[in-house]
Parts: C-alpha cells; sequence; structure tokens
C-alpha cells in the first residue's frame, strides 16, 4: 500500500497558486491624465470641424444650390414619373413630357407677371416715400406727443437732435438684370439637366449605391434608408407644393374680391415665399400690409387684405398641413427658425428656400441610422 503524501495547509495553497491573468487593468495616473485631456479637447474640435464645414459649404455654394434644387425638383417629380412608367410609358420620354410641361407651365407664369412685377420693382422708390408718408399720418398723434415732450425738454436745456436725412434707395436698372442674365441662363440649364437624368436614371443610381457596401447589413440599412428617402421626402415635396398653389390661388381670388392691383402677381409671391415657414407667412403679410396702404385710402380697408392671408396661412399651417402630412412629418417651429437662419446666413436666399426641405431629409437620415435617433426626436413637434 502506498504512502499517503499529506495535504498542505490551505494558505500555502492560496499562497503558490497563480494569479488570474484576465482581469482587466486599472488605467495609471499618465493614462487618466491623457483621458482627462482629450474629453477637454472634445467641445474645441467639434466647434472647429462645424466652422470649417459651414465654410466649405459657403464657398461650393455655386456647385450645391443648382445639386440641390434639381435633386429636390426631381424627388417632387419622382412620383409621377414613376406613374407614367406603369402605365409602360419609358421613364426617359415621360421625363422629357414632364419636364417640358413644368417648364412651359413656368414659363407662361412667368411671361403673364413679369409686366406687373416690372412696373412694382420700378416704382419701389417712389412706393416706399408714399408708404412712409400713409404711415406718418396714421401716428400724427403719437408725432405731436413726441414734439410737445421735444419741446418742454428743450425748455429745461435739452435738445431734440438733428434728424439726418434718410438713404434715397437706388433705382432698378435693366443693366443689372442683363448682365446677371447669362449666368441665370446657365443656372437654369444646369437644372434642367440635372432633373433630366435624376428622373431618367435614378433608380439606376439607387440600386448601385445600394450595391455598393460588401456587407449584407449595411446594403440592408442602406436600401431602407434610400427607399425612405426617396419615397418620404417625393410624397413630402409634392404635397408641400401643391398646398403652397392652392394657397396662393386662394390668396389671388381674395385679393382681386379686396379689388387689390395684380392679384395673381401677389398669389405667385404667396406660394413663393411659403416655402419658408413662419417667416415667408409674415413676410408676405407685411408685403400685403404696404401694397394695402398704397391702394386704399381707408386704413381699415387697407389692412383687410393682409388679414386676410393671415388668416388663409394660419388655416394652412394649422390645419390643412398637419391633416394631410400627419403628425410624423411635423417639424419643430424652434428647429425649423433656426435652420433657416443658418441657410440663409450661407447661402441667401437659395438657402432659405431649400432649408425645410434639407432638415426633412436630416430628420428621415437619422431616423432609419444607429445612434441618431436623438436628433430625429429633438427637430419633432
Amino acid at each position: 500500500m502506498p504512502p499517503v503524501m499529506p495535504t498542505p495547509p490551505q494558505d500555502e495553497v492560496t499562497r503558490k497558486s497563480p494569479r488570474p491573468t484576465g482581469g482587466k487593468k486599472r488605467p495609471t495616473s499618465s493614462q487618466r491624465r491623457r483621458d482627462r485631456r482629450l474629453r477637454a479637447l472634445r467641445v474645441p474640435l467639434l466647434v472647429l470641424m462645424l466652422l470649417a464645414i459651414a465654410t466649405a459649404l459657403i464657398l461650393a455654394s455655386p456647385l450645391l444650390i443648382p445639386l440641390l434644387l434639381a435633386a429636390f425638383i426631381a424627388l417632387a417629380l419622382n412620383p409621377i414619373v414613376a406613374g407614367l412608367a406603369r402605365l409602360h410609358v419609358p421613364r426617359m420620354l415621360g421625363s422629357v413630357l414632364l419636364i417640358l410641361a413644368v417648364g412651359a407651365g413656368v414659363v407662361a407664369s412667368v411671361n403673364a407677371l413679369s409686366t406687373p412685377a416690372t412696373h412694382w420693382i420700378q416704382q419701389a422708390p417712389t412706393l416706399v416715400r408714399d408708404v412712409g408718408y400713409k404711415l406718418h399720418r396714421m401716428t400724427e398723434r403719437i408725432t405731436e406727443v413726441s414734439h410737445a415732450a421735444s419741446r418742454s425738454l428743450a425748455g429745461i436745456g435739452v435738445t431734440e437732435p438733428a434728424a439726418t436725412p434718410a438713404p434715397q434707395p437706388a433705382p432698378f436698372s435693366f443693366g443689372v438684370v442683363l448682365r446677371a442674365a447669362p449666368r441665370a441662363l446657365a443656372d437654369i440649364l444646369t437644372v434642367v439637366l440635372l432633373v433630366f437624368f435624376f428622373l431618367t436614371y435614378g433608380d439606376e443610381m439607387r440600386a448601385r449605391l445600394v450595391t455598393a457596401s460588401p456587407r449584407f447589413r449595411y446594403r440592408r440599412i442602406a436600401a431602407r434608408l434610400v427607399r425612405g428617402i426617396q419615397v418620404e421626402v417625393s410624397r413630402y415635396l409634392l404635397t408641400v407644393t401643391v398646398i403652397n398653389c392652392c394657397l396662393g390661388g386662394l390668396t389671388a381670388l381674395v385679393l382681386w374680391a379686396w379689388k387689390m392691383p395684380d392679384p395673381l402677381l401677389w398669389g405667385g409671391v404667396a406660394t413663393l415665399l411659403n416655402f419658408m415657414p413662419y417667416i415667408g407667412a409674415i413676410s408676405n403679410t407685411l408685403l400685403l400690409i404696404a401694397v394695402g396702404l398704397l391702394t386704399f385710402h381707408d386704413p381699415a380697408h387697407a389692412l383687410l387684405p393682409a388679414a386676410s392671408f393671415a388668416g388663409l396661412a394660419m388655416l394652412e399651417g394649422n390645419v390643412v398641413t398637419p391633416m394631410i402630412m400627419g403628425q410624423r412629418m411635423r417639424l419643430s417651429p424652434v428647429a425649423i427658425l433656426v435652420w433657416l437662419l443658418v441657410w440663409a446666413w450661407m447661402w441667401g436666399i437659395p438657402g432659405a428656400l431649400l432649408a425645410v426641405p434639407l432638415l426633412t431629409c436630416v430628420k428621415l437620415i437619422a431616423e432609419w441610422t444607429p445612434g441618431w435617433e436623438w436628433f430625429a426626436k429633438m427637430v419633432e413637434r
């Protein structure tokens, strides 16, 4: 029988057993200091990155504005071309017919509204003085009180500052328009060609973009993202365009009922400005107030056309558009105003017109991109 070996004490076993090597090491003091410095640099680097992006967008505006405008027009017209394709009309032929129809409508509208618009632009300096004179008459009592206060202050030794003459606005010149005409025609031709190619080859571009990623997971995300943007943004742009055209037609009808001059012109202006939510309605209301003061002698009658348009704009913005578009496509007013200010600062009037479609696209991308859902919730109403 072999001898039994004595068992070592428990403390000795514990002392001789090797330590586990799979545990997580605690960071050293130098590593903690480095992490704190990197976290402190995160905000300045983010600010510098945003400024670099804004500078790049400003410098690239001559290229990006026609490209984005053509992309949004193509997205708005794509459902019509797709419907014609289901009726066995080739996409190329359907794109050509649709562009010709839209172009004919735009040319007819511009031809009908160019004469009154030119007249109002030529008379703008005189009209500004007339509006100022009528506003002065309406506020005559307030001016009398102000003069009485100034005389009383002059009696105790306080002199009223001398009024500086207002700068005269520059007269309208057709030479500026003629010098800008070649550039405008080149931009229009560029937009038309881009719209045609987007409408004709948009599906092929979408398929190639989806299959560009080698991984199936990314392909599925890209397919859902591209298809969702195409469907949702197309529906949004086409619906908003129809709503704005209806608002412009109702505005022209109401202004015609109030005996306003050139109601079709102001209806077209209302259609264009309504692509800028809130700011467009406010600007058009102020414009109609000025035209009403120039047209009618009675102040109450002069303000009625602008008040009627303001009622129509409130009805469209708070009842009609939410009812048609649904809650999902509603955006926060604060997000819209901030977005409008940013893009108007970078690109001017084209940026203000493209701001809301851009925000809608960014919101849809954030909804379907993992990790960016917070942005979609933040800009949602």
